[in-house]
């Protein structure tokens, strides 16, 4: 039986009520400041995570300060749910949030965040760009979060001989004139509000766009200033604070300055290697790229190749096109990254602040004939996650990690308790000693409505089926079970209709399903006694 836990997060919150009056009466020294870096989309195409093409002199640079965690994966690979999770340390089974459209606090209002309990222990929390998924939060961007109001996007940071960009993304002309067209044209139909938008994003959405424009042109490089500049004045303030900024790029479409883009020969760049289904597929674990078909340069490519009837089939010069968008998209990024580590080095506060670099998610390439996320698959569950801790070793680690372990590692490295509700565990063990554990296995998942439904998602889950998907250092093992089940319900092998094994030793491309090969008996056996036990630990006990 279901149980609501509004009571179980009611109890939580007078407990964090106590525990910050006794931790602000007992501090003795000051908190460290936390700069939160959270990247919409960013897979682990970095220097640091041993790519060689990808430009990322900054991140890398962020890197060599702190802890890279090489093996750390998503909640769930879609923004909403997996940054609902990472901003509150719970899966999200509790956070009730599988979908882009579910508000978090409409489903548990006593809800604890990270930043609104770091307030609770003496800190200023401030926020711009994309932290949370809007979708999933109120119109303030969760304002129980933040100590002022969120902060919004300053159009006097933009160039002013360019004005904003259209559909906050775009800055070429053509794209900008059409979009005013369209616009003036849902106007006249008496559209407003996001059907006005969607009218005119059915009309000119393009994936890309290389334009010779200063890196301010776009909402990021916007963002990036206006973050520095809140950075200085919460330097001359006193008490600790945690400020979050959020990066959209490498999200699509892949807009970023032409200085990017130029960092890369397009017909160098590698496309998938294997870009077919696994040898004995479950089916129902690949989508149809919904998203990334909103595009309005989508169709006409789609209709000179052969559909090869799941993900989404795109000719090679497409594909090289994409790729050399993200990965342009990617070193614009980063370079907005190393405008907020200069600021910090330039204020002199580096040395007491905890700096934190995550992408929500994996994002597909080609992989599996797939594109975007939406998957329990390695390229879209594995994220990066680089932690840097004054005092704290220097070294990356292998050991398991998740997203969920942020909220209670950043209250360890802070000297703050940690909310004993947390699903996650702190990571400093691993700061300290990379060869260190502190689990065996991280879990991921996805929703699934059906193959048919399925076809026609743009992006929202729907609540059939649900795929839990756990990664060991080795294997990765995953079930999808139907009838809405969760892992709060009992668990039953009459719901489970598909399961995957693959080895990533013997197969990293995962070209093969191993759960119905009989050299693999016995590690399926464990791996599927490891998810019972963890199904089974996820229940609110009485």
């Amino acid at each position: 039986m279901k149980r609501d836990i509004t009571g179980f997060f009611f109890g939580v919150t007078l407990l964090v009520c106590v525990l910050s009056s006794v931790s602000v009466l007992s501090q003795t020294k000051p908190r460290p400041n936390i700069l939160f870096i959270a990247i919409d989309d960013l897979k682990p195409l970095m220097g640091c995570y041993g790519n060689t093409i990808v430009k990322t002199p900054n991140i890398d640079r962020l890197a060599k300060r702190g802890t890279v965690f090489l093996q750390n994966y998503c909640q769930q690979a879609v923004c909403g749910p997996t940054r609902a999770s990472l901003m509150t340390g719970m899966r999200p089974d509790y956070t009730k949030v599988w979908d882009l459209k579910t508000r978090m606090r409409d489903v548990n209002p006593d809800i604890i965040s990270l930043p609104q309990y770091l307030q609770s222990q003496g800190y200023s929390t401030q926020g711009i760009g994309k932290v949370y998924d809007p979708r999933c939060v109120d119109n303030e961007i969760d304002k129980p979060s933040w100590s002022v109001p969120y902060h919004k996007t300053n159009k006097k940071y933009y160039p002013k001989e360019l004005g904003e960009p259209a559909l906050t993304r775009y800055q070429n002309p053509t794209t900008k004139s059409l979009a005013a067209q369209y616009a003036k044209e849902a106007a006249a139909q008496g559209l407003k509000g996001s059907e006005a938008n969607d009218y005119v994003t059915t009309k000119v959405r393009p994936t890309t766009e290389c334009e010779e424009v200063p890196d301010h042109a776009y909402n990021d490089g916007a963002n990036t200033l206006q973050a520095k500049d809140i950075l200085i004045q919460l330097s001359k303030q006193s008490g600790p604070f945690f400020l979050a900024v959020g990066l959209a790029k490498p999200h699509l479409p892949f807009v970023a300055p032409k200085k990017y883009w130029d960092l890369y020969q397009r017909d160098q760049l590698p496309v998938a290697e294997f870009q077919n289904k696994p040898a004995d597929a479950v089916n129902i674990a690949f989508h149809n790229a919904g998203e990334i078909r909103a595009y309005t340069d989508i169709p006409a490519v789609l209709s000179t190749v052969n559909d090869k009837g799941f993900g989404i089939t795109l000719p090679e010069e497409k594909q090289r096109e994409l790729i050399h968008g993200y990965y342009a998209s990617i070193s614009y990024t980063d370079a907005n990254v190393g405008v907020l580590l200069n600021t910090l080095d330039s204020l002199g506060i580096s040395d007491n602040t905890i700096i934190v670099l995550w992408g929500d998610h994996g994002w597909h390439l080609g992989d599996h004939n797939l594109w975007c996320k939406h998957s329990n698959f390695e390229q879209a569950t594995r994220a990066p996650l680089i932690i840097a801790a004054p005092g704290l070793a220097k070294k990356p680690t292998k050991s398991p990690s998740e997203f969920i372990d942020i909220f209670p590692t950043l209250c360890d490295l802070s000297g703050i308790p940690v909310p004993v509700h947390l699903q996650g565990k702190s990571l400093v063990p691993l700061m300290k000693n990379p060869d260190a554990s502190v689990k065996t296995f991280s879990v991921s998942q996805y929703p699934r409505s059906s193959e048919t439904a399925e076809n026609e998602r743009l992006g929202y889950a729907g609540t059939n089926v649900m795929g839990y998907s756990i990664r060991t250092n080795r294997y990765r093992y995953t079930i999808w079970m139907k009838n809405g089940y969760r892992s709060t319900d009992p668990f039953s092998a009459t719901l489970l209709v598909g399961s995957e094994l693959y080895d990533y030793e013997k197969d990293p491309l995962e070209k093969v399903n191993f759960t119905g090969s009989t050299s693999y008996k016995n590690i399926k056996a464990t791996l599927h006694k490891q998810m019972i036990s963890f199904l089974a630990s996820q229940k609110i006990k009485p």
